[in-house]
């Protein structure tokens, strides 16, 4: 079903018979369907190359240098009828056009067996560990959580889909110099019962942490106070382990909560991922061996990782009184995984954009370490939601709670769908407005900062979640339609106008746009694809009569496909199908 390999494949012969193996070849999708469906400019680039103007002096210009490419192609294919079309266009691209009788052949193969046609991960490629989510204990859930936690999903999703066994990991945050501070004020101004009975155990904490960081802008001496209490907890002191445990048990009944309502899963350690802690009796072997490879040095007593000619500035393993931090607890999970998972394995990180100088340290130390390649380290950046004049942070006490974020969306579904009851069953009302949430977030480059505005991030119209769930329950609806009456689909699709042709020729893009998105871990590209997927449908389904109307059993077919897709799709975004909106 991957049309773009096949056609790899034919155009590489005709370049290994031109004596141009080294021609980097790329393929693009035209927006524009009248351009065709795919298109290289490899004319363009091989008469740039010199050794090709020596051998073929008889060749004048890279357009004809593509209709030779292309007259040697249609050579190959005759037989095969895949396309209608392969003409020379512009300066010297090659454009394709998909032959009907094709499209026609993947659409039945689609019909017929949709579970292997779609499983595009045919070819094992490898294991991933994609760490994401990653929220710290005794800290609830703010919209600031929202874009690791879905994106990562997605991207995990992703991977998935096109032959990665996946492991899905979420490094919770239990571990740190912060929880000195927590341990302290609980200590000091905390009601361990009060807590245990709100509502909200981590409100509670939360306005404890805010406390901490008002006074100590007045008291300088409680960050000692509370790098103190640090130290007792990584030294086992028994009421500071006690606190500590009871705030992990508070913040999960949040986390699992959120999880559940998001449909979000992880795959390691019972599901809950691996959490900071988990690594603190595995950092004095990372650390003896940074020592070993005399990668430690010292400064004013802590210990550091230094880099050739000062390529980022030096990683702190150590602080002065021998606490670690982050890098230390990254580097010792980063060996575990190496050594659970096998040293191939790639692990991604889907965190902030803000700390790609950190990670871009990190995995400069693990391949100094001799631990992993380039390839096998990925940060995938995401910006934050902010207010349109400033920060979000939880320190401040300015944040949305992403569970006061999704009754807010449930309550606008309420008032903006009129349907039904059964409709509007909390499930329904649940899945659209996690819809319209996820949708209105990884549409997005992940990169981008998106600053909060309820009208936005609640969007259920236009290029929305809803939108897309709406379009596949229409789908849903017509075949419902017709499956009271009664109807078998026929095979060989014919296409007699416009709108079927462009809607099919669009269907197939999906396996492609998949790979693509996965590639480059970019979810976004694939709601592109399924929003004008949405478009190109919803027009077809204005012009044409599909129930009772000329070449019905051929409409139908394409009603069916694009539900099949949409669904597919949107499973992949961890967005739920609805078969009545």
């Amino acid at each position: 079903m991957n049309i773009k390999n096949e056609l790899e494949k034919y155009i590489k012969e005709v370049l290994k018979e031109l004596d141009l193996i080294d021609v980097n070849l790329e393929f693009s999708q035209p927006e524009d369907l009248s351009h065709g469906d795919y298109t290289t400019n490899v004319a363009l680039v091989s008469f740039a190359n010199s050794s090709f103007s020596k051998k073929h002096q008889e060749v004048k210009s890279p357009k004809d240098l593509a209709e030779e490419i292309i007259a040697r192609i249609k050579e190959k294919t005759k037989k095969m009828d895949v396309f209608s079309k392969i003409e020379a266009a512009g300066p010297g691209f090659i454009n394709f056009f998909l032959s009907e009788k094709y499209l026609s052949n993947n659409i039945d193969q689609l019909l017929e067996d949709k579970e292997k046609v779609l499983n595009i991960g045919k070819t094992p490629k490898g294991k991933v560990v994609v760490e994401y989510s990653s929220p710290n204990i005794a800290k609830p859930f703010t919209v600031g959580h929202l874009r690791s936690t879905i994106i990562g999903d997605a991207v995990a999703n992703l991977l998935k889909a096109t032959g990665w066994e996946v492991l899905r990991d979420n490094h919770i945050g239990d571990w740190g110099s912060q929880f000195g501070k927590l341990l302290y004020v609980i200590k000091t101004w905390g009601d361990e019962k009060k807590i245990e009975s709100a509502d909200n155990p981590v409100k509670e904490l939360v306005k404890l942490y805010v406390r901490f960081h008002k006074e100590a802008e007045l008291d300088k001496a409680l960050e000692d106070k509370a790098r103190e209490w640090f130290k007792k907890l990584e030294d086992g002191d028994i009421e500071a382990r006690r606190l500590w445990q009871k705030c992990i048990d508070w913040s999960f009944k949040e986390f699992d909560k959120l999880y559940k309502e998001l449909d979000i899963e992880f795959t390691e350690n019972s599901k809950r991922g691996y959490g900071e802690s988990f690594f603190e009796d595995k950092m004095s072997s990372v650390i003896d061996e940074l020592r070993e490879k005399k990668l430690l040095k010292k400064d004013k007593g802590a210990e550091l990782v230094y880099f050739k000619d000062d390529k980022y500035p030096p990683l702190m393993i150590l602080k002065q009184d021998g606490a670690t931090l982050y890098a230390t607890r990254d580097l010792a999970t980063d060996k575990f995984r190496l050594k659970e998972y096998g040293k191939d394995v790639k692990i991604i990180n889907e965190v902030g954009a803000e700390q790609s100088l950190y990670f871009n340290q990190l995995f400069e130390v693990e391949k100094m370490l001799g631990w992993v390649s380039n390839a096998q380290r990925v940060h995938i950046r995401h910006g934050h939601y902010r207010f349109k004049d400033q920060k979000m942070s939880t320190r401040k006490g300015n944040v949305i709670f992403l569970e006061d974020l999704l009754s807010e969306a449930k309550a606008k579904v309420k008032t903006l769908i009129k349907t039904d009851s059964e409709v509007l069953e909390d499930k329904n009302i649940k899945e659209i407005a996690i819809g319209a949430l996820k949708w209105n977030d990884l549409k997005r480059n992940s990169v981008q900062d998106i600053v909060f505005s309820w009208d936005d991030i609640l969007n259920m119209q236009g290029d929305s979640g809803p939108y897309m769930q709406y379009t596949y329950a229409r789908t849903q609806s017509i075949l419902e339609k017709k499956g009271k009456l009664g109807f078998e689909l026929k095979k060989d699709l014919l296409l007699k106008e416009l709108e079927e042709l462009d809607l099919v020729r669009y269907i197939l893009r999906y396996f492609d746009i998949v790979e693509q998105a996965a590639d480059n871990y970019s979810p976004n590209l694939l709601c592109s694809y399924l929003f004008v997927l949405a478009q190109k449908f919803n027009l077809f389904y204005q012009k044409h009569k599909v129930i009772g109307g000329d070449n019905e059993e051929e409409r139908l077919k394409i009603v069916t496909v694009t539900g099949i897709i949409l669904e597919y799709g949107l499973g992949l975004l961890g967005i739920k199908s609805l078969k009545k909106m």
